[in-house]
């Protein structure tokens, strides 16, 4: 038997919290479209998200390791990848919606350029005269007018719910300024976990990563509550022959223990504040979804150390100097000689400011792809 679309959008509404958002309830998209015979608005965006180009591309783009350092590290797909299975495990306890979360956790770092926050720094700089750059604001350029999947128009046409969850992503790097989507009104449930997702994924992940790569060392973390309570709590000794497994078990337990807090505060939190449908959360000063005050004073604490002892580590401090001085010289030069650029590339400067084109193609750039280019272009003995 066929599970139609029309089950599934009953399925929401018998299934899911009254606060969630339902699918056959969507603001729609900018143009009209007929409905799929068995896949929702938000399945539908989903699957759209992921066959795109950008999607593909976070491969080989940096979260804290830039590629050349080794291949075990997390990139932005992984990233990504791990964002959408802590935000659908997440919203299935709550009883949210888990096709738009999932939906808003894949394409949340689509905008995101090559080498991390230091290259949308830099970006961010050089085009300071010219409208600036914001990874969320590109996310957003790239489903809605860069990626030409469809022959009526550009983008992707997703659903208002899912760039409203683009728009209104925040995180401790990142600030939502939704202009054009409710900018006075808080973000779906679903919305607001694609947030705490994304924090608990880093976190937790970057951790990992520091430890494997050696330039943190568990000694380091002794002082940090959270860590201390999963080491004791997992009869771990990190000072007396530290292994592979131990690490595995201490950021499962840490990933366990920040969403099954969160849960719990969230379901308390909506309990508290009488929260019965969109609209009630939507119209709250504040996002419902937290941690409670323990948690979120030992997340602080963990955060603050991977800040001052990986994020600022001399050598991910190598690595941003010279993905700054990449990135700045290729966008000068392209901007110099725009002539350079594709001829596909070249074409969009009939509608859009040098700058800006010159902004896209960078940002759409990979790593590997953007180092490729910088000795393309200013090694005399490389073939272009």
């Amino acid at each position: 038997m066929i599970l139609w679309r029309v089950e599934l959008e009953q399925q929401e509404v018998e299934r899911l919290a009254p606060y969630a958002m339902k699918s056959r309830d969507s603001r729609g998209r900018h143009y009209p479209e007929d409905e799929h015979a068995y896949r929702t608005a938000y399945q539908r965006d989903r699957d759209r998200i992921i066959h795109t180009t950008a999607f593909r591309r976070l491969e080989y783009k940096t979260q804290v390791f830039i590629i050349t350092e080794g291949d075990y590290y997390r990139t932005r797909l992984t990233h990504t990848i791990e964002v959408a299975q802590i935000g659908r495990t997440i919203a299935r306890a709550l009883r949210a919606n888990e096709d738009l979360t999932e939906a808003i956790c894949l394409a949340h770092d689509l905008g995101h350029g090559p080498f991390g926050h230091s290259g949308e720094e830099t970006l961010n700089r050089l085009m300071a005269d010219h409208g600036g750059f914001d990874h969320n604001h590109q996310s957003l350029r790239i489903v809605e007018e860069l990626e030409c999947r469809f022959p009526d128009f550009f983008g992707l046409n997703l659903s208002w719910e899912v760039r409203e969850g683009i728009m209104k992503h925040e995180s401790e790097y990142d600030r939502g300024l939704a202009f054009d989507f409710d900018p006075d009104k808080r973000g779906t449930l679903e919305c607001q976990i694609v947030n705490a997702a994304d924090e608990i994924a880093y976190s937790t992940a970057d951790l990992d990563d520091g430890l494997r790569s050696g330039m943190i060392t568990p000694d380091q973390l002794s002082d940090v509550p959270l860590w201390r309570e999963t080491v004791e709590e997992l009869q771990v000794e990190p000072c007396d022959g530290f292994s592979e497994v131990d690490r595995h078990r201490i950021i499962r337990r840490l990933v366990g223990k920040s969403v099954t807090d969160l849960v719990q505060a969230t379901h308390e939190r909506l309990q508290a504040h009488a929260v019965q449908s969109v609209e009630d959360l939507r119209g709250l000063a504040f996002n419902v979804v937290t941690y409670s005050e323990a948690t979120q004073a030992a997340n602080r604490a963990l955060k603050d150390f991977l800040y001052q002892n990986l994020y600022r580590h001399w050598r991910v401090m190598r690595m941003a100097s010279k993905a700054q001085r990449f990135l700045t010289q290729l966008f000068q030069l392209y901007v110099a000689e725009p002539r350079l650029l594709p001829e596909q590339t070249q074409a969009r400067l009939e509608k859009e400011t040098l700058q800006r084109v010159v902004c896209d193609y960078v940002a759409g750039m990979t790593d590997r792809y953007a180092l490729q280019e910088y000795q393309k272009l200013f090694d005399p003995m490389e073939r272009v």
